[in-house]
């Protein structure tokens, strides 16, 4: 008769537990070493020690306590409808929702309480937050879940988080003190709580609307107004919504995606009614010819190019932090090593048996070829044969990878991007391939610089991208692999993601490409959600992003040499480019990023024949060249058999 191990003892009782709290019969689930999370029913936990440590158990209490609660108490209808458009809000407004949640619990049961309060320690102190943080390096979002926690159950914050929590009280304390208080009352009411949580992060200045004044499915009215200027994050509510992902992705909750792809589909219908003519949202509407737009909106332009920066990783740190970085990266990486370390094994298995030897036979020198002497037997007048061992003609090819670094993509999907870019990279290198690692995001949040230009200008009418643009070489493609790994601790930066402009990107990590020697030229863009920056699209159409980004993708795939694939992390982005893989779960980057490379190597010749583009750079402005090529300067230039249609028609 076997006999169970502790373990597996402690996981059947944890799994009661968790179905009792939440009150889920079927809820599945499953233990390992990936990050924990919860998708529906299907609840992923910390794997425990086999010695079964005390720390060890409370921590795995903590998470398994944090995830029933949300299943008992949290609705996502509710949240989905009542959560601010912004993306720099919607993460201290799940995170408020998270203490609210866990905060039930540990009013009611002291052992809940103890082990979350344990289980954020540990995170805490996994994620290295130290004891004096200022507000650059310490998550709003965080600090503000701990003051909600600690106003719902007198709890203090761990010791862990109290330099992120001292960093922002006095701010928020002196913004939002009389609404954190009224929190108490409400918690038992999630659609109440939501709206105060609303009038707390209006009260911070993070959304321009407090409770209940929009409904969460895009506004009518927002970026309509073109001469009223900043209003505080007003537009860009239609792509606003799809920078959730990620952040719910970082907290654990999958199912937040259903709901995100939904308000997509809404947000693009109160588009449709502001825009010029196109819906940004609907992924199968092919784009108005030419003469049905009005070309003065229609046409992508850039109202300053002045403080854009395309800047080396190192030179937004100092060596130092870029270390300490590195060594974070490292330690997340050995988590996930060995699945990626063998989807590149397999690649590179792939890439070199397209490099082995042949023979080629019946040669008048060389080696003789010991299979035909058979033939002098038959006929000694026959000639001897002879053979030669031939190299396969493998074409130099070069690899970019073009990261979103937008604040969606804070947490567990940047983090997998930066380690997944890490591995091909050496993977790569071993096969030949060149590889360069570019991001992209912006210097500000709500338009920095050039937003300040046009007010003093008078805010003037379709002023175009009204951002300054930040685009980070991490690796360029002659560097090698051991020189650049520094950098790629980078992307674990807090505050470097802010917004993300994707076509003006695109263009840019393009034209690299075509300045590049190499035969094969291959563009793989890895994002989290279209395209979203609120300062530009509180003042021009809903769609305008969106639109330029879809013309450049066009541009590229019917007119370049440049073979283009996208990877989209809980956002469909198959609707944008050709050949493309969406995937829910940042865990499967790798295996999408291998995969989707493999089958470009795999395939037989090229799947295009493009002949002209090798000086035609894409450029940022309007095919009617109003606007200056990326960067500033005209590099680009334009031939008769390129016509450029992706700055806009």
């Amino acid at each position: 008769m076997s006999e169970t191990s502790p373990v597996e003892d402690f996981k059947r009782a944890l799994t009661q537990t968790m179905r009792s709290i939440a009150d889920e019969s079927e809820l599945v689930v499953s233990f390992g070493s990936e990050t924990p999370s919860l998708n529906g029913l299907r609840a992923r936990l910390p794997q425990p020690a086999r010695d079964l440590p005390l720390a060890d158990k409370q921590n795995v209490r903590g998470q398994s306590d944090s995830f029933a609660l949300k299943l008992a108490h949290h609705n996502a209808d509710i949240s989905n409808r009542l959560a601010p458009s912004e993306s720099e809000a919607r993460a201290p407004f799940d995170a408020a929702e998270m203490a609210r949640c866990e905060s039930i619990g540990a009013r009611d049961m002291a052992g809940i309480a103890a082990n979350i309060q344990h289980m954020h320690d540990t995170r805490c102190q996994k994620l290295g937050y130290r004891a004096n943080m200022t507000r650059d390096d310490a998550p709003l979002e965080e600090a503000l879940g701990f003051m909600v926690r600690e106003r719902l159950t007198g709890i203090a914050p761990p010791t862990s988080a109290e330099g992120v929590v001292a960093a922002w009280r006095a701010w928020i304390d002196e913004r939002a003190g009389d609404n954190l208080g009224k929190l108490e009352s409400a918690i038992d009411d999630q659609q109440a709580f939501a709206n105060l949580t609303r009038d707390i992060l209006a009260d911070l200045g993070l959304t321009s609307s407090g409770s209940e004044s929009e409904q969460g499915d895009g506004e009518e009215g927002d970026g309509q107004d073109g001469e009223d200027g900043p209003q505080e994050g007003e537009g860009g509510q239609a792509e606003s919504q799809e920078g959730m992902s990620a952040d719910d992705m970082e907290l654990g909750d999958a199912e937040m995606e259903e709901g995100d792809e939904t308000t997509v589909q809404m947000d693009g219908e109160e588009v449709d009614g502001e825009s010029d003519g196109e819906e940004a949202g609907e992924a199968a509407q092919p784009y108005a010819p030419d003469g049905a737009l009005n070309p003065e909106k229609s046409a992508y332009n850039v109202y300053t190019s002045k403080f854009d920066e395309t800047i080396e990783a190192e030179e937004l740190c100092d060596i130092e932090e870029l270390t300490r970085l590195r060594a974070y990266l490292d330690q997340q990486l050995q988590q996930m090593q060995g699945v990626v370390s063998r989807l590149a094994n397999r690649l590179q298995r792939r890439l070199q048996a397209k490099q082995n030897r042949n023979w080629e036979f019946d040669l008048e020198e060389g080696y003789l070829d010991p299979a035909r002497l058979s033939r002098i037997i038959m006929d000694p007048m026959q000639p001897l044969s002879y053979k030669m061992e031939s190299d396969t003609k493998f074409r130099d090819t070069v690899v970019t990878l073009l990261i979103d670094n937008s604040g969606s993509m804070r947490g567990r999907p940047i983090t997998v991007a930066a380690m997944s870019a890490d591995i091909l990279a050496r993977t790569l290198e071993r096969c030949n391939v060149k590889t360069e690692i570019l991001g992209f995001t912006t210097r500000a949040w709500k338009g920095g610089q050039a937003r300040e230009i046009w007010m003093a200008n008078g805010k003037p009418g379709h002023p175009g991208r009204l951002n300054d643009l930040r685009h980070i070489i991490y690796k360029s493609a002659d560097a090698p692999w051991r020189r650049a790994r520094r950098n790629l601790g980078l992307m674990m930066r807090e505050g470097l993601l802010k917004e993300n402009i994707d076509g003006e990107a695109l263009i840019w990590a393009h034209n690299r490409l075509l300045a590049r020697p190499e035969q094969r030229r291959i563009l793989m863009v890895i994002s989290d959600g279209a395209p979203v920056d609120d300062s530009t699209l509180s003042v021009n159409a809903g769609n305008y992003l969106e639109k330029h980004l879809r013309n450049v993708i066009e541009d590229i795939e019917t007119q370049s040499p440049v073979e283009l694939m996208a990877i989209g992390i809980g956002h469909d982005v198959t609707r944008y480019y050709r050949r493309a893989v969406t995937i829910v779960d940042a865990e499967q980057l790798g295996g999408a990023m291998t995969d989707k490379l493999a089958e470009l190597f795999d395939e037989e010749g090229d799947k295009k024949n493009v002949k002209g583009m090798n000086t035609g750079a894409l450029k940022a402005g309007s095919s009617r060249g109003q606007a200056p090529s990326v960067g500033g300067a005209s590099r680009g230039v334009r031939t008769a058999a390129t016509p450029v249609r992706g700055a806009g028609r």
